[in-house]
């Protein structure tokens, strides 16, 4: 039960209870719940205020009778409510239950102690209801992202490829944390290119991250049509290897800057020393599009059932799935079987890792 190791973690840290008002913390606790209306903030518009004896709601009766009716009526927990008019502070109520109390708290609040980072470690180990609903999402997500990149035409604006993808996931009860496309030049130019006017000639990116019940699926594909340059054929087989040691040592056990610095090794490798500096490379996944971004001295252990999402990038091409580090091999979850790949063999191990689609000019 989360909330036996959530106050087993309290008791363990002499805290007599916790605020939780982040949106991640929420749907991991209620098992997938939401606690939110504004898409933009990390905070939701429902409190939960957890102690050793009890479990709170705060709001806004505003939002009370859908927060309990929609959010809290298969919780396996009970709930007392805490409400007042919209127009009120929430902050008494919340002092009220902390009063007398050593409290932590998951969002800057008076001077309760934040830990945020502390409950990482907590959220990110999936248990086996968790992994199901990140393996449906992760299919979901990677099918609309794929669709999309077999339907878009030269022609088409960024903006226009990214609604295409929009209505494709919203559809399915997703929402959009990241919502990336680039074409062209771009795709050169800007590691993390937001979508423009701009229309597709030739070469597309396409990158989402994508939410539903709190667990982000992240993934990235690329579009070419006609005959590709040889840089970036070249590229991409570069690429591939880089991301298929880094996926290859995401294993239980070590350290998540032994990944970073395996897949730094492998630019260097592949001549190109200096662009894993052009961008970040991914790391810990789960509630969050990325949990922890992985740099040199992230000596955080790699534990079974945490997800990660790597992304290396050289000129013109990137590489993103979502993989769940399992004892024995990762689990490649926005891997659908459908879209072509490129073999890497590392230590007798073949990784299929992503593609470019190529595609006929009309």
């Amino acid at each position: 039960m989360k909330l036996a190791k959530l106050r087993t973690y309290l008791k363990k840290n002499d805290f007599d209870g916790i605020l939780l008002r982040r949106r991640q913390n929420f749907s991991w606790l209620t098992g997938g719940r939401y606690n939110h209306i504004v898409q933009s903030v990390p905070e939701g518009v429902a409190d939960l205020v957890v102690t050793q004896d009890n479990v709170y709601i705060v709001t806004s009766k505003m939002e009370e009778r859908r927060i309990l009716e929609e959010e809290c009526q298969t919780l396996g927990f009970d709930v007392e409510v805490l409400s007042d008019d919209w127009i009120r502070d929430l902050t008494p109520l919340v002092e009220k239950i902390g009063k007398g109390k050593r409290m932590a708290t998951d969002t800057p609040f008076k001077d309760w102690l934040a830990v945020n980072d502390a409950l990482i470690p907590l959220r990110t180990v999936l248990n086996e209801e968790e992994i199901n609903r990140y393996r449906s999402l992760c299919q979901d997500t990677a099918r609309a992202l794929e669709s999309v990149c077999r339907e878009i035409l030269p022609g088409q604006t960024e903006h226009e490829i990214a609604a295409m993808l929009a209505g494709k996931i919203i559809e399915k009860g997703v929402h959009l944390q990241v919502l990336l496309v680039a074409t062209d030049e771009r795709i050169y130019n800007y590691r993390h290119p937001i979508p423009t006017d701009k229309r597709l000639e030739k070469h597309a990116m396409i990158v989402i991250c994508a939410e539903r019940h709190g667990l982000v699926a992240n993934a990235t594909r690329f579009v070419y049509f006609g005959e590709p340059p040889a840089e970036l054929i070249e590229n991409k087989n570069k690429l591939a290897m880089i991301d298929a040691v880094m996926n290859d040592a995401t294993k239980p056990g070590k350290k998540i800057c032994d990944v970073f610095k395996a897949g730094v090794a492998q630019y260097e490798r592949a001549g190109f020393p200096d662009d894993w500096k052009k961008l970040h490379q991914g790391g810990l996944t789960g509630y969050d599009s990325r949990e922890i971004i992985a740099v040199p001295e992230t000596d955080v252990i790699i534990k079974a059932n945490q997800a990660f999402a790597w992304n290396p990038s050289l000129p013109g091409i990137k590489s993103e799935d979502t993989i769940l580090a399992k004892e024995n091999a990762s689990e490649f979850l926005t891997t659908t079987g459908e879209w072509p790949s490129i073999d890497v063999c590392i230590q007798g191990k073949v990784y299929k890792r992503p593609d470019i689609l190529f595609r006929r000019m009309f």
